[in-house]
């Protein structure tokens, strides 16, 4: 399923629940509140005097903790302990922006799946907001490994998730799980699916002050014998599990990814790790001018900048000003107004100025690169103007001039694209091409 131009979302009405954390036992009571577009997920622990906000964000994930085997997010001193299962609900769901109130330490565990979040905000009602949902889509192979435990992801226009759980225990030997997510996929076969850990790690969690909320109901304990206490959902549940928490920590990047992700053995600790280094691919690319993984969605116009995601190009040498009509991939009219403040009118013709030729190519150029960029098999690539064929001037373009570039893709291949050309001023033609780009991976931009 194709998440293209998914728009942001929020859920429709105020709603809460209360429990007890799996890890600290304590009780704990949460609100949680529709919030405005492009606001994010927030926290707010509403127990302590300051009342501190901590947003899901990279930046806020506590490595060290001092409550292992979840996922802690802390700010200004305040920690919330076990976000995972919550933040797995949001990501299947598709909720981006989301207020929630807490006055503890740590979310309630309620069932140990994510069925009762998700059932919560289902019929609290979720709620199509008018922006569009930010994601990252994995520009190049990327991976973790330790001890004996691995996460590698590759470039996917969808979240797939191959899992290999291999404990030593014969009921956990070797289970593989393979999914392709989408709200209905996760609802079904992800969120109902529980924590779990075998007996002797549950003792231990016990002797060491852990775990004081946990119980047979809400965690499969896994004994010589079997379950204890209680029976599985799937018969690879604890498999599932795994991913539904790998879902929960990814989502702390503050938007889904899209790749296709291979996991052996991993959990909380090597989740975070990938994290780290999506985080650093994503800032290399940003670095680059160009946010790789946009998307324009259902837009028919693509303003200045939506062009600067797509294009490398920056003052002075940016020559669109907007596109005002777009079918991706395929063809797109560009505006440029020429004013006497653009750079080259200071030694090109001063005293009578015109747009050179060259630049009006250019313009048209860019507004082509902009067409071909939106086609999704090219996400992540830089054009290059490489030949241009049956060009033709036909009237000057002066200062006040407004150039509309109408381009047209002829053909379109893995490797190259040709379009065809047109610029007019107030509806006669003034220049025309033929013109052929190449793609190379947009890493020939680093620095």
């Amino acid at each position: 399923m194709s998440l293209l131009g998914e728009k942001q979302k929020t859920i429709k009405e105020e709603c809460r629940v209360s429990g007890v954390g799996l890890h600290t036992g304590s009780s704990v009571n949460v609100v949680f509140k529709p919030s405005a577009e492009n606001t994010g997920i927030n926290f707010i622990r509403v127990d302590l005097p300051s009342r501190p906000v901590i947003k899901a964000d990279p930046a806020h994930v506590l490595v060290e903790t001092p409550v292992p085997r979840c996922t802690t997010i802390s700010y200004d001193g305040a920690m919330i302990h076990t976000v995972e299962h919550l933040m797995s609900v949001l990501r299947g769901l598709g909720i981006t922006n989301l207020l929630i109130e807490l006055d503890g330490n740590e979310l309630p565990g309620l069932d140990g799946s994510g069925a009762d979040y998700l059932n919560l905000f289902k019929k609290a009602g979720i709620k199509e907001q008018e922006a569009q949902a930010p994601f990252y889509r994995i520009q190049e192979p990327i991976g973790v490994e330790l001890s004996g435990s691995s996460i590698y992801v590759f470039p996917s226009d969808e979240l797939k998730i191959s899992y290999l759980l291999d404990y030593p225990h014969n009921m956990l030997r070797s289970q593989y799980f393979n999914i392709t997510i989408d709200p209905t996929i996760f609802e079904r076969e992800i969120a109902p699916c529980r924590t779990f850990c075998l007996e002797s790690e549950a003792n231990e969690l016990k002797a060491g002050g852990l775990g004081k909320g946990a119980n047979f109901k809400n965690t499969l304990v896994v004994g010589p014998g079997g379950v204890i206490d209680n029976q599985l959902r799937f018969p690879d549940e604890f498999a599932r599990h795994k991913i539904l928490d790998f879902i929960g920590d990814l989502y702390l990047l503050g938007m889904p990814i899209r790749g296709h992700v291979f996991a052996v053995k991993s959990g909380h600790a090597l989740n975070l790790r990938l994290l780290k280094k999506i985080v650093e691919q994503k800032e290399k690319y940003s670095r680059k001018g160009i946010v790789v993984g946009y998307d324009i969605g259902d837009k028919k116009e693509i303003d200045i900048s939506d062009i600067m995601k797509i294009l490398p190009h920056r003052y002075p040498f940016l020559l669109v000003d907007r596109v005002i009509e777009i079918e991706k991939g395929k063809k797109g009219i560009g505006i440029k107004n020429v004013t006497i403040n653009d750079s080259y009118f200071q030694g090109h013709f001063p005293t009578r100025p015109i747009m050179p030729g060259v630049l009006m190519i250019e313009a048209m150029a860019q507004t082509g690169g902009v067409v071909v960029l939106t086609n999704e098999d090219h996400r992540g690539k830089v054009a290059f103007f490489m030949a241009t064929d049956n060009v033709k001037f036909r009237k000057v373009v002066t200062p006040g001039d407004q150039l509309m570039m109408e381009v047209e893709v002829v053909k379109d291949r893995t490797k190259i694209a040709q379009v065809h050309a047109v610029g007019k001023v107030n509806g006669e033609v003034v220049v025309e091409a033929d013109m052929i780009f190449s793609f190379t991976d947009a890493s020939y931009l680093d620095l």
